[in-house]
């Protein structure tokens, strides 16, 4: 793969930041066009502050991002989607926490509830796993139908986090590279 995009990049973690060990981490540190996004403090999450921040994140480039999504950071990308979606090209939505369910994710996270089950104003990839603790495959894949996403079956690898041992993630960065095509393709279109 094509170590580089083809648009500016912009990584949104979910709860807890995404460490060092983690492909988020590893791919921002090889590829310099990826920003990531820094909300105030990742361990106490709150909507509304997280899409304020991802609101001034997005306006700093010139250019619609390529956003690269895990977890909590799906939920927020689709309440972005569901107020307005500008500043996205497309995104890579990795392993979507359920937020709406108590069985599959802490209390931090409510307040991103209720997940928005609408189709995104932006093409988007949803990668999810068969083991994922946070979202059943099945409800993975009803993100995906409302989102209007295409559904990439990882497999049996837990939360696609350091724990799942990744490392850079070549199929992920794969499933990015298409994606970044994709887009460059739709933005010389329009």
């Amino acid at each position: 793969m094509n170590a580089t995009l083809s648009m500016p990049g912009l990584v949104v973690p979910g709860l807890g930041g995404s460490g060092p060990g983690h492909w988020q981490s590893l791919w921002q540190a090889t590829m310099p066009e990826l920003r990531r996004l820094e909300p105030r403090d990742w361990d106490a999450p709150c909507r509304e502050e997280w899409l304020q921040t991802l609101s001034k994140a997005l306006a700093v480039s010139d250019r619609p991002m390529l956003v690269i999504a895990h977890s909590l950071g799906c939920a927020l990308l689709a309440h972005w989607g569901a107020r307005s979606g500008l500043g996205v090209a497309a995104a890579l939505l990795v392993a979507p926490a359920d937020v709406d369910s108590p069985a599959h994710t802490p209390a931090e996270v409510r307040s991103f509830a209720p997940m928005p089950l609408l189709r995104l104003p932006f093409p988007a990839v949803v990668v999810a796993s068969r083991d994922d603790p946070y979202v059943p495959f099945a409800r993975a894949r009803q993100f995906a139908a409302a989102w209007g996403c295409r559904l990439v079956d990882a497999g049996p690898v837990g939360h696609i986090n350091a724990d799942s041992d990744l490392g850079h993630w070549p199929a992920g960065r794969d499933i990015l590279a298409q994606l970044d095509v994709a887009a460059a393709a739709d933005r010389q279109l329009s």
